[in-house]
């Protein structure tokens, strides 16, 4: 298989890292839908991060849908998803929110590398910047000394971590190494595991 985009993406690097703990051979192609944008079109015409390309040469896009279909070809026992309902429907809900917070944070990175400045809307941006906090502290209040769904890292272990480091790397500025001191000390742990190690955010 092949997975194509950046690791600066938190939709790539959360399926580059969930290929890798469910120990699912792939190459990665550092192809960027800015830079190599021709490039990328050349693979998927929609130009669209994360892309996997099966090794049956099927074109898959939207890292949620990647990884479900990884989870299809993972070995028993691998799977990144917990068994019973209520526990998935929690794991279902932690990463909606990791991933609602990647989203609020593109569109505040977008707003303001993207967009003039005498064009932004402030208020819109503080309503997005609301959002965001509020995903966050939500997930905030989920952390312990424990991982998110079970006793091994899962989705919504790589998913929020993946997010956090995301927030804090592209606004530093907009959430502050101190907002979030669970959060932090929790993706810190993450970020030290193997299968993130070997995909480290290249931002």
């Amino acid at each position: 298989m092949r997975l194509i985009g950046m690791l600066d993406s938190p939709y790539v690097r959360r399926v580059a890292i969930s290929l890798t703990a469910l120990d699912l051979p792939f190459t990665h192609e550092s192809v960027s839908v800015f830079r190599h944008f021709d490039a990328f079109a050349a693979i998927n015409p929609v130009v669209k991060a994360p892309t996997l390309v099966t090794d049956d040469g099927v074109v898959l896009m939207d890292s949620t849908l990647i990884i479900a279909h990884a989870e299809r070809l993972a070995a028993p026992g691998m799977s990144l998803e917990p068994a019973g309902i209520a526990a998935h429907a929690r794991s279902q809900r932690l990463i909606g929110l990791a991933l609602a917070a990647c989203e609020k944070t593109v569109q505040i990175v977008y707003e303001h590398q993207l967009r003039p400045e005498e064009k932004r809307h402030q208020p819109w941006l503080d309503r997005v910047q609301g959002q965001l906090f509020a995903a966050y502290r939500a997930l905030e209040a989920e952390i312990g000394e424990d991982w998110l769904t079970g006793e091994r890292p899962m989705q919504a272990d790589i998913t929020t971590a993946v997010a956090f480091i995301f927030t804090r790397n592209m606004i530093p500025e907009v959430v502050p190494a101190d907002a979030f001191p669970a959060l932090a000390r929790f993706t810190a742990r993450a970020e030290a595991l193997p299968a993130f190690l070997a995909m480290p955010y290249d931002g």
